[in-house]
């Protein structure tokens, strides 16, 4: 059994049902957030990966488009360290809180304060692959006077899954996305960055992209602890294939190597020396175990 945070309780998550006239299931009226959580088994703890900026991040959305966050960033906080307490959860975890419009009329408007929240755990392991192969998506990818992907707006995550379900069917594990203008955006649920003869590079705001918090991370990443600064800049489709490495990053997905892009071969197929050192160093800092980004993890127990 798992509970979930509804409204105003905990609960049962097999006692919950949403109104068939509810905008979110409707029309997809909400905002989502996504939370990482990781245990660490030498000290017996688990580590919530920078809870307070994915929080802010959700208050954001929801201020974008018009829906209330019926909870401060600290009150979420808290229910949400509530919330694994009451799961007693002892392994990594996802966490994933979301705001939508209720039921009370079947218009679909944004205003009006009825909103429904719920925020629960999710045990799966997204993407349990070392290395994916990819393709370019047939769907470009929404823009920000179309559906705001700088937001995490849930009917945004349509055009994702239309890409993610094509790759899919195509024997691709994985779709990245080109804006309307063909410059790379980022994949159905992760940003995207290219190691180019020793530069890092990854796609602007202005390319379509979510501020990835993980992201954020891996920039200050490289930045510290590597000596790399990582340049923001437009890319074009075929500079994906001409690069060394490749790779993924997000909160579900973390660091992931891209070892094929459209039946080409990135670099000599396998984890490339950045990639693994970037993913080496993120996997101990999500576990509290370099003690300078430490304040980056909320400890439950």
């Amino acid at each position: 059994m798992a509970y979930m945070f509804d409204i105003d309780r905990f609960v049962d998550e097999r006692s919950l049902s949403v109104s068939v006239k509810n905008k979110g299931l409707n029309y997809g009226l909400g905002c989502i957030e996504g939370i990482r959580a990781f245990w660490n088994d030498r000290e017996k703890q688990l580590f919530i990966f920078r809870l307070e900026e994915h929080l802010k991040r959700f208050h954001d959305s929801g201020k974008s488009l018009f829906i209330n966050i019926p909870f401060s960033v600290e009150q979420l906080s808290h229910i949400t360290k509530q919330l694994l307490l009451l799961n007693q959860v002892t392994q990594d975890v996802y966490i994933r809180p979301i705001c939508f419009k209720g039921s009370n009329t079947l218009r679909p408007k944004l205003n009006g304060s009825f909103n429904h929240l719920a925020v629960y755990t999710d045990l799966s392991e997204y993407e349990p692959k070392p290395f994916l192969k990819v393709c370019i998506s047939s769907w470009t990818r929404i823009g920000s006077n179309m559906i705001p992907p700088q937001a995490k707006p849930s009917a945004g995550y349509m055009n994702s899954a239309l890409a993610n379900n094509e790759a899919v069917m195509d024997g691709y594990d994985e779709a990245v996305f080109l804006t309307k203008e063909g410059n790379v955006s980022e994949a159905a649920t992760a940003n995207i960055f290219i190691v180019r003869r020793g530069e890092v590079l990854t796609p602007p705001m202005s390319d379509d992209i979510l501020a990835g918090i993980t992201r954020g991370t891996v920039a200050q990443i490289l930045h510290e602890e590597m000596d790399i600064p990582v340049i923001e800049q437009s890319l074009a489709r075929v500079e994906l294939y001409e690069a060394d490495e490749v790779f993924f990053t997000g909160t579900a997905i973390g660091i992931k190597p891209v070892v094929e892009i459209d039946r080409r071969v990135i670099g000599d197929g396998q984890i490339g020396p950045v990639t693994l050192k970037i993913q080496q160093i993120y996997n101990q800092i999500v576990r509290g175990e370099m003690p300078a980004y430490r304040d980056y993890c909320t400890s439950l127990y």
